[in-house]
């Protein structure tokens, strides 16, 4: 399974960022293989279209879940809805390792 978080730098005790389509970057957590990666989202220039470019690089990744903060506007969980990504939401303030054992244990909120 891959899980994808938007955070705001790339170890486990990096923050959650808690936007979607302008997150800093992506950290994808394959509990295969118990390895992070490092995907750079570079949105920030964008004035339109963050979001599905942003959806993009999370189908491409191989994800099957993304942890976030706030959650994703309707075109991304539009998109999101005709994949198998399941989409989570509530892990503001959180590391990735906080956020990812609330994850485990069943404490976020699915978007959809």
């Amino acid at each position: 399974m891959k899980i994808v978080f938007t955070a705001k730098g790339n170890s486990w005790d990096s923050m959650i960022d808690e936007r979607f389509g302008r997150s800093e970057k992506f950290v994808v957590f394959d509990d295969e293989a118990n390895t992070l990666e490092e995907i750079d989202n570079n949105t920030e220039s964008m004035e339109h279209g963050a979001g599905l470019q942003a959806v993009k690089k999370i189908i491409d990744s191989g994800a099957n879940i993304v942890i976030t903060g706030n959650g994703a506007g309707q075109k991304v969980l539009d998109v999101l809805k005709m994949s198998d990504i399941k989409f989570y939401v509530g892990a503001k303030n959180m590391s990735l390792k906080e956020a990812y054992e609330k994850f485990k244990n069943g404490e976020l909120e699915s978007q959809f």
